[in-house]
């Protein structure tokens, strides 16, 4: 489904949907009186990146709440960044189709029964941006619905049935919010989370590797890219996914490339299929001898990470490979504009992130349905100078 059409369904629909659920009789059972959680179920709908910062959060329940079983709720798609995390058992976890409207609402009614079967009795719901989650979490028949909630701001209206609501805070990192749902299922007072949030700790495992399938992904790339041999790698992403709003300008791409292969280094041009035509356009501004075009190359995110091993940078638009590099050694440089890295940066030590911090930006929050109001004028990238971000590639190359 398109992304506006998304905004559309949840705005009239979703909305009328969470105020009929609000005043039902149980809709504001407080759950004073509910046992320790036994099975818990985490609904995360959002893009690949959010559920690598999600991974301290299910550390968090694991610690919190031994006992308990934990499941979750993810798109289809991003599924297979939650097994890489290994941090919910395989059969625990429930997909959502988002490519129609009749699958998604087939998916959610039998995830709904799925989950009532099993008997959960906790619903963390992390979205920020949709009211699905939110009337799902009400379906699950779940004792204590924690979620994100506008108190009296003017955010997004999910309805008054999340019994243990949180505080949607624009001022810590979304990683953090995550670990305050832990803390707001047992919570008291209001808000109900009340503690030091930086001084948790923020780490993502690395990626656990397979067998020789590092070794595997080696002799692949230097098969089919023979330069990569003995040179020294480095990998860029120059598209925006859902949206485009967030892309560094192509020129500025095509110009940092060819500073870099001019330097000697191999540059690989990462993305998706629909990615290709910015590969092409880069490699014939830089020249395809040190360029190369590896859109659609890796098959699945796992094959991604591997190949992050066999890099040593990656320049980044903001998005899931970003996040995905906090899990391999390869370290990262990444564009933020229209988000910013206080709310959504790597949890990386080694990554660097360039923000211009413009008036207007950022521009796509919990408060306009990440519905940015630019016209398309990304200047908040496009004030990010090239030359600027090679010396920061540079640096970074050259610290071994």
């Amino acid at each position: 489904m398109r992304v506006d059409f998304q905004r559309r369904l949840d705005r009239y629909v979703g909305a009328l949907l969470c105020r009929l659920l609000s005043i039902l009789p149980r809709a504001r059972d407080e759950a004073k009186d509910a046992p320790p959680p036994q099975k818990i179920l985490v609904i995360l709908l959002s893009e690949m990146g959010s559920l690598v910062l999600a991974q301290p959060m299910f550390d968090r329940i694991r610690q919190k709440f031994p006992e308990a079983s934990v499941h979750a709720l993810v798109f289809r798609k991003n599924k297979e960044v939650l097994d890489l995390l290994e941090a919910i058992p395989e059969e625990n976890v429930l997909t959502l189709r988002n490519d129609s409207l009749p699958h998604l609402m087939g998916d959610a009614l039998g995830s709904v029964r799925a989950f009532r079967r099993v008997g959960i009795d906790t619903v963390l719901d992390c979205e920020l941006f949709s009211r699905v989650s939110a009337i799902l979490s009400f379906l699950t028949g779940a004792k204590r619905r924690v979620g994100f909630e506008r108190h009296t701001q003017e955010g997004l209206y999910r309805g008054s049935f999340l019994n243990r609501p949180v505080l949607y805070n624009p001022y810590q990192h979304i990683a953090r919010q995550f670990l305050t749902l832990v803390e707001a299922v047992d919570g008291g007072g209001r808000p109900l989370a009340k503690w030091p949030a930086e001084k948790s700790e923020l780490a993502i495992r690395p990626l656990r590797l397979r067998g020789d399938e590092l070794d595997q992904m080696r002799r692949r790339i230097e098969s089919d890219f023979p330069v990569v041999r003995g040179g020294r790698l480095v990998l860029v992403y120059p598209g925006g996914g859902l949206l485009p709003v967030r892309a560094w300008p192509l020129a500025s791409f095509q110009e940092l490339v060819s500073a870099l292969s001019s330097r000697g280094f191999v540059v690989g041009v990462i993305g998706v299929g629909e990615d290709r035509p910015l590969a092409a356009a880069i490699r014939e501004s830089s020249g395809p001898e040190r360029t190369l075009d590896l859109t659609g190359y890796t098959r699945t995110v796992r094959e991604l990470m591997l190949l992050f091993h066999l890099a040593e940078l990656l320049v980044t638009n903001d998005g899931g490979p970003g996040h995905f590099a906090a899990m391999t050694p390869i370290r990262a440089i990444v564009l933020y504009g229209p988000e910013t890295p206080v709310l959504y940066g790597s949890l990386d030590p080694d990554s660097f992130s360039f923000f211009s911090n413009l008036s207007c930006s950022p521009c796509l929050t919990a408060y306009n349905h990440r519905n940015s109001p630019c016209d398309g004028d990304n200047q908040c990238l496009k004030v990010i100078r090239p030359e600027e971000v090679l010396e920061r590639a540079l640096a970074m190359l050259a610290r071994k």
